[in-house]
């Protein structure tokens, strides 16, 4: 074989090695932030790096990373002796998330009434007619999608990408509450109607008006932040019947 080609297929090999360490790492990272969304993982447990690294059929190092990145989102803990441990929430913990997100979409909503264009909230109009009558279902898991895409969507058009990353980040972190909460409260149809009024907000471009719908919007509180959390806990402790036993080996007690 020439020369060149050996070191073409050298290059080939070089750039293909971290790509597919970087997927690694991504397929990890998700993996691990569904079980932490869904509460799969107990508060303050212990993650067993050895048994993840088996369960996702990976090595040890994207599944350190994944690990690393989920602590720098506040997911997890890095403790040193002990390793990461599930953060969980608390009471407080989920009113200060509240609130940030109400101080976040505010924001972004009067960014919003400034720059977004007339195409922009087009698209805005036009999901919100779909996802509308789509709440009739009262599927729990459609109307939490429907809701987070809802105020994604709303945010993007800030046109500022780190208020979408920040929205993004803690709609994760509070998604297995809300989750509860809708399951089994009764559906608040006011609330439902909040976005139909947000929208004609930001058509007028209304910031005050849609600035005030969406801080009673997202007010959460401590009675209704308990129950849901309450629930969220409960659920987190119950066995899950559809997962295997938990290993016993030396892995397990890592």
């Amino acid at each position: 074989m020439p020369k060149t080609a050996k070191a073409t297929t050298a290059e080939k090999a070089d750039k293909i090695a971290p790509r597919r360490a970087a997927d690694s790492a991504e397929r990890a990272y998700k993996a691990i932030r569904q079980q932490l969304v869904e509460f799969k993982m107990r508060p303050a447990e212990r993650i067993n790096e050895v048994h993840l690294a088996e369960m996702l059929d990976l090595s040890r190092t994207p599944v350190r990373e994944a690990l690393n990145r989920l602590a720098s989102e506040g997911f997890l803990v890095f403790t040193p002796n002990r390793g990461f441990c599930f953060r969980g929430l608390d009471i407080d913990d989920l009113l200060d998330l509240f609130e940030m997100r109400s101080i976040i979409e505010t924001g972004a909503f009067a960014l919003a009434c400034e720059r977004a264009d007339e195409a922009g909230i087009a698209r805005l109009q036009a999901f919100w007619a779909d996802a509308h009558p789509r709440y009739d279902k009262r599927d729990p898991d459609e109307i939490l999608e429907l809701d987070e895409a809802f105020h994604v969507h709303l945010a993007e058009l800030a046109n500022n990408p780190e208020i979408v990353h920040q929205l993004t980040g803690m709609n994760a972190r509070i998604r297995f509450v809300r989750r509860a909460q809708i399951e089994n409260a009764p559906q608040h149809w006011s609330l439902v109607d909040d976005h139909t009024r947000i929208v004609e907000a930001l058509v007028a471009r209304d910031r005050e008006r849609g600035v005030g719908i969406l801080r009673q919007h997202i007010s959460l509180t401590f009675a209704e932040a308990r129950a849901a959390l309450k629930e969220a806990l409960l659920k987190s402790y119950l066995p899950d019947e559809d997962a295997p036993p938990r290993r016993r080996g030396r892995a397990a007690r890592k």
